[in-house]
């Protein structure tokens, strides 16, 4: 297999930028995809012989994230976010104009090769849906007159940098602002800190102000920092995981928006408290429109002397960042999975000890830390440990930032200091009929109205950020439903139990929905759940059945009134499934139907 000479001249310079190096492959499919539309086989091949890897690594890659493709799907690629919020907001019926509009079925290409259209997991964008991606750049607040506008810019051919800069704004959507939010930043002052606390002094204050992870496990901070310096390995690395994909949630979204410096200086932070040389910053695909202004913050750091060599005028200090962009993968939010993702390869969870902070990207030790908890990194650097402890609550310091969307007047983020109810911020965003509260995203808890009365904290209700409302117009059922179709395709399949286990869960789901479930659909469920938690490999499979369980148990009803009044009916209907031969023989007599007599 081989490519063309024009193919090979643009495949060239990326490779060569890259410096042929095989860790970059995520980053080289992403940029060649970029460049010719698609990686077909013979351009896979193309790279595994440049890479001098196997052929098979690159196939594998390639196939496993969902923003890369191996057959022509378009110049212009449009995907509609699936998430629940944007469902509410009405994405099906803008997804059917544009198909009617376009006269395509969904996950086709036009015949000319323009166009395709299809559906993605969330976009974090849930505060400003329906939104859509095109070609991997986002267009929030989708109307039927957007859609109309968008199919008009497709069928006239227009370049995608010509588009009306309104389709892809995207705003914070500050709500309520604490002690992050509503700081202004200083640059440098965090690292200037840190650097005068020592890098012993400041692992102390880490220790004093009890900081845990925001991204959703809560572990110490202080603990994985120590771990990861008291490691004999070098070099070591500080990754900084942006890759919020859990349905939900956005507040990495804005922090790395418009609180960049915050970000950044928390890894500086983190690597001279723990003798780091290099950092990463994985950004989720969908934020594809932050790149570049990234990188130009990254150089500014660096021409201010907070990034780069002797950072701070300490000799000897040397740390940089790069950013490495994702391609459509849930399970790459995994640390594991993640740092896999950075080396080159399909993002699969890895089996566990070692961890990352003795074994990670590289077999080095490495700190992965989620956008938030760096940012709250600098509180602590200039306001010390203690002050940041006498926050929240003993169990869960601080603040913490919450993306709340769905039924409420005003969606957005909300900082709050551990501890508030979830009263209250029902109260503040305007969500006066909420019947339910999804915490924490398709893999969290759902609370009825009777819990809202209890915290957010992790002593209570833990959470990564994603806070969904539903009012009284909705069916929780089907809200279940689409998490459960989360579930199953972003499954690595990696391990049985999530591979098999996510999509019965969908199909018992699916056929309920079809008004065929019965009880022991119902017991199924149930039992799913069951072998999901304790025998998944990694989080996603034992948080898969969460939404579904939760619901069953405090929303009975919504399923009751689907089920049929038998105790069992079958998922494939044989007779429906021979209409076809009776339509060909010319036959819908009753003798031509199974279970009828003639």
């Amino acid at each position: 297999m081989s490519v063309s000479a024009e193919i090979s001249s643009l495949i060239e310079p990326i490779l060569q930028r890259h410096a042929w190096r095989p860790d970059r492959l995520v980053q080289i499919l992403r940029e060649v995809q970029e460049a010719v539309d698609f990686i077909s086989d013979e351009t896979a091949a193309h790279l595994a012989e440049a890479l001098k890897i196997p052929y098979a690594q690159v196939h594998s890659t390639r196939d496993f994230y969902a923003f890369f493709y191996r057959e022509n799907r378009g110049r212009y690629r449009v995907l509609f976010s699936d998430n629940i919020t944007d469902r509410m907001a009405g994405n099906q019926a803008l997804f059917e104009h544009m198909a009617k509009r376009l006269k395509l079925e969904r996950g086709k290409v036009s015949d000319d090769g323009l166009v395709s259209i299809d559906y993605c997991s969330c976009t974090g964008m849930c505060d400003q849906g329906p939104a859509i991606l095109v070609n991997n750049r986002a267009i929030t607040r989708m109307t039927l007159r957007r859609v109309d506008e968008i199919c008009d810019l497709i069928r006239g051919q227009v370049p995608l940098d010509k588009w009306p800069a309104e389709f892809f704004r995207v705003d914070d959507n500050i709500r309520r602002a604490d002690m992050l939010l509503g700081t202004p930043h200083e640059p440098g002052k965090a690292v200037r800190a840190a650097i005068a606390r020592g890098r012993d002094g400041m692992l102390a204050e880490m220790k004093l102000s009890n900081l845990r992870g925001r991204g959703g496990a809560g572990f110490t901070t202080a603990v994985k920092w120590e771990a990861c310096r008291n490691a004999p390995a070098t070099p070591r690395y500080i990754v900084c995981n942006a890759d919020e994909g859990e349905p939900g949630t956005f507040k990495d979204r804005v922090l790395l928006q418009s609180y960049a410096g915050r970000v950044f200086e928390g890894m500086v932070i983190a690597a001279w408290t723990v003798g780091a040389s290099h950092g990463f910053l994985y950004l989720r695909g969908e934020y594809l429109y932050l790149l570049q202004p990234l990188e130009a913050y990254l150089a500014g750091m660096r021409a201010a002397g907070l990034l780069g060599r002797d950072i701070g005028g300490v000799a000897g200090f040397d740390f940089d960042i790069e950013i490495h962009l994702g391609a459509g993968a849930y399970i790459c939010g995994e640390e594991t999975a993640l740092i896999e993702s950075l080396e080159g390869k399909a993002g699969r969870p890895r089996v566990r000890p070692p961890f990352p902070v003795t074994s990670g990207y590289m077999g080095k030790p490495t700190v992965v830390n989620n956008v938030e908890t760096l940012c709250k990194v600098t509180e602590i650097a200039i306001n010390g440990g203690a002050w940041y402890e006498a926050i929240g609550t003993k169990q869960s310091t601080g603040t913490k930032i919450l993306s709340v969307a769905g039924d409420c007047a005003r969606p957005g983020l909300y900082e709050y200091a551990f501890g508030v109810r979830i009263a209250q911020v029902l109260e503040d965003c305007g969500a006066q009929e909420a019947i339910a509260v999804q915490v924490s995203g398709a893999s969290g808890v759902c609370l009825s109205e009777r819990e809202f009365g209890r915290r957010i904290a992790f002593e209570d209700v833990p959470t990564a950020g994603s806070f969904m409302i539903f009012g009284k117009q909705r069916d929780l059922f089907e809200v279940a439903r689409n998490f459960a179709h989360f579930f199953a395709h972003e499954s690595c399949g990696f391990c049985t139990p999530c591979r098999v286990g996510t999509v019965l869960m969908k199909e018992i789901m699916d056929k309920i929905a079809e008004g065929r479930g019965t009880q022991y659909e119902m017991n199924e469920l149930l039992r799913l759940q069951q072998v999901l938690k304790p025998g998944s490999h990694c989080g996603l499979g034992q948080t898969a059945g969460n939404a579904v369980a939760d619901t069953v148990q405090k929303f009975r009803p919504a399923y009751e009134r689907r089920l049929a009044e038998t105790d069992f009916v079958p998922a494939f209907d044989l007779d429906a499934a021979l209409s076809r031969a009776r339509e060909l023989a010319g036959r819908d007599d009753a003798a031509a139907h199974l279970g009828e007599e003639a």
